[in-house]
């Protein structure tokens, strides 16, 4: 009897180990829904500067891979979430860094997007502390939407804009290496 309790003990333990992930010392969710869309985690990196940890970043997918042009260029539903682990984060640094990521990702030509890069530096504009956590999910019908602590903030539309986005983490000049490969370990 004491080997089946301890059979089940572990068996739940390891189950409920599986559902989430650690990073940056958060935990991440190995699954999250939008809108009835439901995304599997497909990799956990780690945004870094000056080694120290800014924020653990996740993404998510339907199917796993470890492309990342596959993924910027997919039109299907898919998350990125940021989780703050950082007092160093402020808006400012956070609008500063979306300016940079944009450029490096598009190398420079951000003409065609740069209202919707504009409503989407919007969503930065509140405080940002340490533990609030942004959702930036695409779904195809919607466009971009950005979540800040399961609050809704604003949506931008454009595929085109999606792309320029997630080419901020996963495209071949992102702005962390270390967290792009930790992304895309599919």
């Amino acid at each position: 009897m004491k080997k089946a309790i301890f059979l089940l003990v572990a068996v739940l333990t390891i189950s409920t180990a599986s559902a989430q992930t650690k990073a940056a010392g958060v935990t991440l969710p190995n699954t999250q829904s939008f809108e009835g869309e439901k995304l599997v985690l497909n990799g956990v990196g780690v945004r870094e500067k000056f080694w120290m940890d800014m924020y653990a970043g996740a993404l998510y997918v339907q199917s796993k891979s470890n492309s990342g042009e596959k993924i910027m260029a997919a039109n299907e539903p898919m998350a990125i979430k940021i989780h703050i682990v950082s007092k160093l984060i402020s808006s400012d640094k956070m609008i500063d860094a979306v300016n940079e990521g944009f450029q490096s990702a598009t190398n420079g030509k951000t003409s065609a997007i740069n209202s919707e890069i504009e409503e989407f530096k919007s969503f930065f504009k509140e405080e940002i502390t340490k533990d609030d956590v942004f959702d930036i999910v695409y779904l195809p019908k919607q466009g971009v939407t950005v979540y800040k602590n399961g609050t809704k903030k604003g949506n931008v539309q454009g595929l085109e804009f999606k792309k320029a986005l997630f080419g901020i983490w996963l495209s071949n000049n992102p702005a962390d290496k270390k967290l792009k490969d930790g992304m895309l370990k599919g």
